[in-house]
């Protein structure tokens, strides 16, 4: 029996996890699709007039069985995978890109919503119309006015890049997985934090190789190392083999796929009848136009790059005296900072784990949506799960009614993809005045517990907890009627308000003293600790800043532009950067390679919406710290612009939060990028 083909006989309907196995996933997606089909031809052979419930609401509710498929595939592709899964995917992808081109380019189909979108609006609610809206658009931005020769164009492009895209994020876990730094020396571990070393063996031991140390690019283990280790050519080693992922003459290279991916989506632009890929997607978004992405970058390196200058000089001047290097490469730049940052701010991640256990952490952020929204979390151990270090929670409201069930995954494996996201296994929605609750997760990447020590979070860690949580909270608050407008289903320049946003929390005083408590001693993070870390907040800000317009630009460079002229991958790269780059190029490293957000994940001609958030997030904190960080106004007035997902266009949602427009000069300000004439 096929789980996926039948109700779910689970807790609260969850996906049934422990009864799905690999062989149901295709048999499941064909016939999830046969039925989606017949759902849309049940609408287009509807003798009645097309009316927005007929049409527009039969749509929005078709294909559900698909759904339910694919996000338990896909998600699994991403924090679970293995051999199996990622052979299933080069069929699954593209049977799922047909079916759905089968839907938009349903000519029948697009006459019965085009009846609709032209009829009077009126009777409609706002929210209707904006699923009308969304409609519309969505068959007019994937070729439903297209002749029957360029729809055949668009079909053959989407399902080669379904299959592409896949392929990408294939070689990139590969060549993260692939690469060991064993360490066999123990003065080779000179400078690593002691629950690193530890780490490290336990590693070791895992992949047969007792007695050793094994250090590899999963982030937990590369980035403490760069930080921490006095072997300058180890570091080297380790951020040589980091930058380079999928960029290596062997079988998981990555660049002609990636000029492939790139080449496509402009074509696709093109034959939509945009001038590229980052005008087509920025149709839906809050830029509107590549120009204006263009210039909001242009604006915060302006503001950022003097700065990151003259900390680069800085820290190289400091490297020297301390008998460093005489230029700052990469594999020097966090080894450095961090020690300069230590004796500037006498504060430093060995001197702050201590303090962020996971599971405290955890309970914190919970603590922080009660605060704030009146949510309660209550771990559930009868809800079934994909891998035994995933924790389950039932949520619930300030009145104690079921509200959402959340999924925890916090540690790296070699099936899980590097890095932390948020995702959800089933969207909150209305059907026939029920309301349907979500099942929300997050996935992140954090330090293990060894067997001396339990999971101690770096404080770089504890704010990419409550980043996720805040995409979580963003999805279990929502109030929609219609998934597609429901969570985090809103503008992509939007989307990371409610994650960033929660990061402020983590530099409060009131807020740390819900959790930070020391793991032996139970001592409360101490206020002045607080206060140094508040202050070393903004250090080597202007260069992170710059980096962040870099990626950002090479985002747009590959999608603003016509990308067939691109000849050598490496050499487009520098030249892009050149402005953004204020450490030597390291011969052999690729960013493009491995950038799987633009080139696997959903952030293609987006990866600007991370600053772009920022200001939002910047000015909203702002609201908080006036009226008071747990403010229970400021909070209703934030939970009505989180529960609305996109329902409301955002800048209205924002300017109801807040009573005006975001004010760009609010980031700025936190960055400590603004000068007194820029404040005047």
């Amino acid at each position: 029996m096929n789980p996926f083909l039948q109700a779910y006989n689970t807790v609260f309907e969850t996906a049934p996890f422990e009864e799905i196995k690999e062989e149901h996933f295709l048999p499941a997606l064909k016939e999830a699709i046969a039925l989606g089909k017949k759902e849309v031809e049940d609408i287009t052979s509807n003798q009645a007039e097309p009316t927005f419930e007929n049409t527009i609401e039969a749509l929005e509710a078709s294909g559900e069985m698909v759904t339910r498929v694919a996000e338990v595939f896909y998600n699994l592709n991403s924090a679970e995978t293995n051999d199996e899964i990622q052979k299933i995917a080069r069929d699954f992808s593209p049977q799922l890109t047909e079916y759905g081109n089968d839907i938009m380019l349903n000519a029948a189909l697009f006459e019965r919503v085009k009846a609709v979108y032209e009829d009077d609006q009126s009777a409609l609610n706002e929210e209707q119309k904006m699923l009308l809206q969304k409609t519309y658009r969505g068959f007019m931005r994937n070729g439903a006015n297209l002749s029957d020769e360029d729809k055949d164009k668009l079909r053959a492009i989407d399902n080669e890049l379904s299959g592409l895209s896949l392929h990408f994020g294939e070689n990139v876990l590969a060549e993260t997985n692939d690469f060991e730094l064993v360490i066999d020396n123990e003065a080779d571990l000179e400078g690593l934090p002691e629950g690193i070393i530890e780490a490290a063996a336990e590693t070791a031991a895992e992949k047969g190789k007792e007695g050793k140390w094994v250090f590899t690019l999963q982030y937990p283990s590369y980035i403490p190392f760069v930080t921490y280790s006095q072997k300058r050519e180890l570091r080297e080693k380790m951020t040589k083999a980091f930058g380079s992922r999928a960029n290596k003459v062997n079988d998981y290279n990555n660049t002609e796929i990636l000029k492939r991916i790139a080449t496509l989506r402009y074509q696709r632009a093109q034959l939509l009848g945009f001038e590229n890929h980052a005008e087509y997607t920025l149709q839906e978004r809050m830029a509107e136009h590549p120009d204006k992405v263009k210039t909001f970058l242009n604006d915060i390196l302006e503001a950022g790059k003097p700065a990151g200058i003259k900390e680069v000089e800085e820290l190289t001047a400091y490297a020297k005296k301390n008998g460093g290097p005489s230029e700052i490469k990469k594999w020097d730049f966090s080894f450095y900072s961090e020690k300069l940052k230590q004796e500037k701010f006498q504060i430093d991640d060995d001197m702050l784990k201590p303090y962020f256990k996971l599971e405290d952490v955890i309970d914190g952020s919970f603590k922080v949506a009660e605060l704030l929204y009146g949510i309660t979390f209550h771990e559930r151990k009868d809800i079934q799960k994909y891998h035994k270090d995933v924790i389950t929670y039932e949520v619930k409201d300030a009145q104690d009614n079921h509200l959402a069930v959340f999924y925890a995954d916090f540690f790296p494996r070699e099936g899980k993809r590097n890095g932390a996201w948020m995702t959800s296994y089933r969207s909150q929605k209305k059907v026939a005045g029920v309301d349907i609750r979500p099942h929300i997760s997050i996935v992140c990447n954090f330090t293990k517990p060894t067997k001396t020590k339990p999971s101690l979070l770096t404080f770089q860690e504890v704010t990419t907890l409550f980043h996720e949580f805040g995409h979580a909270l963003h999805g279990i608050m929502a109030s929609g009627t219609y998934a597609s407008l429901s969570g985090t289903n809103v503008f992509w320049d939007f989307v990371e308000l409610p994650s960033q946003v929660m990061e402020n929390w983590c530099y409060e005083k009131e807020c740390l003293d819900l959790f930070a408590r020391h793991y032996e001693t139970g001592e409360k993070i101490p206020a002045e600790m607080v206060e140094r870390l508040k202050a070393s907040a903004s250090f080597m800000e202007g260069y992170a800043t710059v980096r962040q317009v870099g990626l950002a630009t090479l985002d747009m460079a590959w999608h603003a532009t016509n990308p067939e002229n691109v000849k050598d991958v490496n050499a487009y790269e520098n030249e892009v950067l050149k402005e953004t780059e204020l450490l030597p190029r390291v011969e052999g490293s690729n960013t493009s390679t491995a950038f799987s957000h633009i080139f696997q994940g959903g952030y293609s001609a987006g990866y600007y919406s991370y600053k772009w958030a920022e200001v939002l997030d910047a000015d909203a904190f702002e609201y908080f710290l006036e009226e008071g960080i747990f403010n229970e106004n400021v909070a209703t007035r934030f939970k009505k612009l989180i529960s609305a997902g996109g329902t409301v266009h955002p800048a209205k949602l924002y300017r109801e939060f807040r009573g005006r427009d975001a004010d760009p000069k609010a980031l700025l300000r936190r960055a400590g990028l603004l000068t007194e004439n820029a404040e005047a």
